[in-house]
C-alpha cells in the first residue's frame, strides 16, 4: 500500500515524526507498521495514530485536535481558511525546541522541506536572508552554529507557488 503524501510535508517519512512500529490505529482501527510520533494537540491522546488518518484528516476530527497550531502558521489571518485545516488537521508537524512555526508566503503556506543546518543553509543565503535577519537571533550566530539536531535548529520551507525558500530557527 503506498504511503500518503503530504503538500506541505512532502518529506514528512524523513523527518523524524513517524516510527516503524506494528499497531492498530486509534482512529481507524487497521492495522498498521508506521506511528505517528510527532506534535498533535488534543485532550485525548491516541495511543497510535497512522498517516492515512492524518492525510484524511480523520484523526483530527475524531480528537478534536491539531498537528500545527493554527496561530502558528505565519499571516494566518491572510490564509485561506481551507489552507490553514490542512496544515493544522492534515499535514504531520515536526519535532521543535519551542512549540512549531509554520512559515508562509504567496498567502499560501509553505511546504517543510528538512531541518537546516549551516551547510544547507549556505547556497540560500541571499534567498534566505530576510529570514536570517529578522527572526530575534544574531544573524551571524545562525550562519555559524546552525544545525539539524543540535539547540539552534533550523526549518528549511519552500513556496508553493513561486519556490522562495524561507528559513525558521529555533533554540532551546
Amino acid at each position: 500500500m503506498e504511503l500518503p503524501k503530504f503538500k506541505y510535508s512532502p518529506n514528512a517519512y524523513q523527518l523524524n515524526v513517524f516510527e516503524k512500529v506494528d499497531g492498530i490505529c486509534s482512529c481507524c482501527n487497521e492495522n498498521r507498521s508506521l506511528k505517528y510520533t510527532g506534535s498533535f494537540y488534543s485532550r485525548k491522546k491516541p495511543d497510535y495514530i497512522c498517516p492515512w488518518c492524518i492525510e484524511n484528516g480523520k484523526v483530527a476530527e475524531m480528537f478534536n485536535g491539531v498537528f500545527n497550531d493554527y496561530d502558528g502558521i505565519e499571516n494566518y489571518e491572510n490564509i485561506d481558511k481551507e489552507l490553514l485545516l490542512e496544515v493544522s488537521k492534515c499535514t504531520p508537524s515536526y519535532v521543535s525546541w519551542q512549540q512549531e512555526a509554520w512559515l508562509t508566503h504567496c498567502n499560501e503556506p509553505c511546504k517543510l522541506i528538512d531541518y537546516a543546518d549551516t551547510k544547507t543553509i549556505e547556497p540560500l543565503l541571499d534567498e534566505l536572508n530576510d529570514d536570517i535577519e529578522n527572526n530575534g537571533y544574531e544573524p551571524e550566530m545562525i550562519k555559524k552554529y546552525l544545525s539539524k539536531d543540535g539547540s539552534l535548529v533550523g526549518y528549511l520551507f519552500q513556496c508553493v507557488n513561486c519556490g522562495q525558500h524561507r528559513l525558521h530557527v529555533d533554540c532551546d
